[in-house]
């Protein structure tokens, strides 16, 4: 079954006559088995009848409502928190590869969390929702509580050096 966005937020959980459905990453899980979790009032409530991917990562439940992950791998990035002598070019470089290792993540996380539905035994896959990922203007902002939870650089610093790795 393939689903539009407005079609999938029909199934929410507000008609107890349809099942609830939600989305990650463009795959649509019945979530029925969970009415009291994904229903109304349910303490992820929230995920149904949309594709909240973007919430999976950051854990910004109420803000990130979206399948838009653009600007999502910022909560891996470190957080400069200390003055570092080192190049414009160095840090360039740095910022590049930080990025991608983060954009990796979260891959990985988004990964986790399909995985969790499509291998759990009381939700199953019905679907693909269609028409999703055109995203226009600027990419969403991380809420205040992923912002505060990024790493900061000083502590990957000291991380990296006691485990033995370059800085």
């Amino acid at each position: 079954m393939n689903l539009t966005p407005s079609q999938l937020s029909t199934y929410d959980g507000s008609n107890p006559d349809l099942p609830i459905y939600l989305s990650i990453n463009g795959t649509i899980f019945d979530v029925s088995a969970g009415r009291h979790t994904y229903g109304p009032g349910g303490s992820y409530s929230i995920f149904a009848g949309r594709d909240a991917t973007r919430a999976f990562v950051t854990g910004c439940f109420l803000e990130d409502t979206t399948d838009d992950m653009r600007g999502a791998e910022l909560i891996y990035v470190p957080v400069d928190d200390d003055e570092e002598a080192i190049s414009s070019a160095e840090r360039k470089t740095r910022a590049e590869r930080e990025r991608r290792e983060a954009r990796k993540k979260v891959q990985q996380e988004v990964q986790k969390w399909e995985d969790f539905y499509r291998n759990s035994k009381k939700y199953f896959e019905v679907g693909k929702l269609v028409g999703r990922g055109k995203h226009d203007g600027p990419p969403p902002k991380l809420c205040e509580s992923a912002m505060k939870s990024r790493p900061k650089r000083s502590k990957t610093k000291n991380t990296a050096s006691a485990q033995g790795k370059p800085v």
